[in-house]
């Protein structure tokens, strides 16, 4: 299967990265994008891998919501940055903050920090507005404790603190002390067993990224399985990647809280002419087909030293593919 590898600078850093790349191929059912960030070993890239097939091959189950609310996400920028991204969001009426950043030096970002990026957020976001943060796994039990509570009256009440801790009996404390409710993501889909969280009352909410987790439909039968509320979350694609993600939301029965979809704006270019961007805080669900003219703006000369490792890699996933057995859902 022919792909196209791309890379577009990112408009904010995020996650540590300046710009995003990866692998946009076309199937029989439409276009999926396999982009597996680029310190993820074979093995973990191979569900990335089958969630592009589903999408190029056979294409998603039918849906039952035709537009999915979204939250706006804030990187770890200063407050005056931080407003602007919230009142820029096109009416995005949730905001996710991301919190917990590391410095040079190995320690955290000051709290203080965190404190004024809150309140500008809120400011902007209004008091009806709904505000969560995403410690991606960076606290220690000790130190969550004390700066969810904080947070929390920075931001005027949070929704939800998204894995203020990587382990899941640290996730299961913080749960137990803190007055916030807590989601779960790396404990889900980095996680050889997904459902440690929910024997130990770890989580109230999970967070379910398509291309992690192997597809859809993989998802939709986690969520029927975890049985707790579901956010879907992209992993900073271009918006053939968030079409998966907007077909898995439009999918599930119930979607109580905005979707973390909104994230093309973080992209200074994409592979289609009308981006998957929301309208009115809310994402239309459709499929994003690449046009001429955009793909040819993100792709890499073939000889590119990008484009030739993402070639390898896409050999060296499908060879593993071709190995491996069919894709499931750990019991």
């Amino acid at each position: 299967m022919p792909v196209t590898v791309y890379r577009t600078p990112l408009r904010l850093r995020f996650r540590g990265l300046d710009a995003r790349d990866g692998v946009l191929l076309q199937g029989p059912a439409g276009w999926g994008e396999f982009s597996p960030f680029h310190e993820y070993d074979d093995a973990e890239a191979l569900a990335w891998w089958r969630a592009a097939r589903e999408a190029a091959d056979v294409g998603w189950p039918a849906p039952v919501r035709d537009r999915v609310p979204v939250n706006v996400t804030v990187p770890a920028v200063g407050p005056e940055r931080a407003h602007a991204v919230v009142t820029g969001s096109a009416g995005c009426r949730t905001a996710k903050v991301k919190v917990a950043q590391r410095l040079a030096d190995g320690s955290l970002e000051p709290l203080a920090a965190e404190v004024a990026r809150l309140e500008a957020v809120r400011d902007a976001i209004g008091p009806g507005g709904r505000v969560r943060i995403d410690a991606n796994g960076a606290w220690d039990r000790d130190e969550a404790r004390a700066r969810v509570a904080r947070l929390d009256r920075a931001a005027g009440g949070l929704e939800y603190v998204e894995q203020p801790c990587a382990g899941v009996e640290d996730l299961a404390a913080v749960r137990r002390a803190v007055d916030v409710p807590v989601a779960a993501d790396e404990s889900i889909r980095r996680a050889e067993d997904p459902f440690a969280v929910v024997r130990a009352e770890a989580a109230d909410v999970v967070v379910l990224k398509v291309q992690p987790l192997g597809g859809v439909r993989a998802c939709l039968e986690l969520a029927e399985r975890v049985g707790l509320p579901v956010v879907v979350s992209s992993a900073i694609e271009t918006s053939v990647g968030i079409a998966a993600g907007l077909a898995l939301a439009a999918a599930l029965p119930e979607l109580p809280y905005a979707c973390g979809l909104a994230t093309t704006q973080l992209l200074e270019h994409d592979a289609v002419a009308e981006r998957l961007e929301p309208v009115d805080g809310a994402i239309a669900v459709r499929r994003a087909v690449p046009d001429a003219a955009s793909l040819a703006a993100v792709a890499l000369d073939p000889d590119d030293p990008t484009a030739r490792w993402w070639a390898q890699r896409v050999e060296r996933v499908e060879a593993l593919a071709a190995r491996a057995a069919p894709s499931a859902v750990p019991r």
